[in-house]
């Protein structure tokens, strides 16, 4: 009696939430060289700019698509040496969790295992395009959830201090 009591408080844990990777892929790609052949003449000293967004849709029940996309542009002077773009995207499934629990969950723990990936593909991109290779160093997507979150709030705050100000 009491191993079938805690079986199934076992199985009734292991149903409330499931999350799975159900497939990771790359959504969408490009890498210009917009000066070469001149660029591999001048020394290789390079001003590099990282812009990164992350952006999910559900696609079926409990079913997401999450995409992180990354711009990275490196730079000597004001010519462009290359621009790659990369948007690595997955498809999770996420079961039983209550919406709190989603956002961090679709905004900040899926980026972090879809970067890995969109490293490699930037890294590749920019070897195979005759550049040095460029490793991206980590990023911290839990801060950058937390910011966004204070930002929203802030913007909530500001609108109803509006609104009442207009009342």
């Amino acid at each position: 009696m009491a191993e079938e009591s805690a079986n199934q408080q076992s199985n009734e844990q292991n149903q409330q939430t499931q999350f799975v990777i159900q497939k990771i892929y790359v959504k969408d790609i490009s890498f210009e060289t917009p000066n070469s052949p001149q660029v591999f003449t001048q020394e290789w000293k390079p001003e590099v700019n990282l812009q990164l967004s992350n952006e999910n849709k559900r696609i079926a029940e409990n079913v997401y698509e999450v995409i992180l996309s990354l711009t990275v542009t490196a730079k000597l002077g004001d010519q462009t040496a290359f621009l790659a773009e990369v948007q690595q995207a997955g498809i999770f499934t996420l079961n039983g969790y209550s919406d709190q629990n989603l956002g961090p969950l679709l905004s900040s723990y899926c980026p972090n295992i879809l970067f890995p990936f969109a490293r490699e593909v930037v890294a590749d991109l920019v070897t195979k395009g005759g550049f040095p290779p460029l490793l991206l160093a980590p990023i911290n997507f839990d801060a950058l959830y937390a910011q966004r979150l204070k930002q929203q709030q802030q913007q909530q705050r500001q609108s109803a201090e509006a609104a009442e100000v207009r009342h």
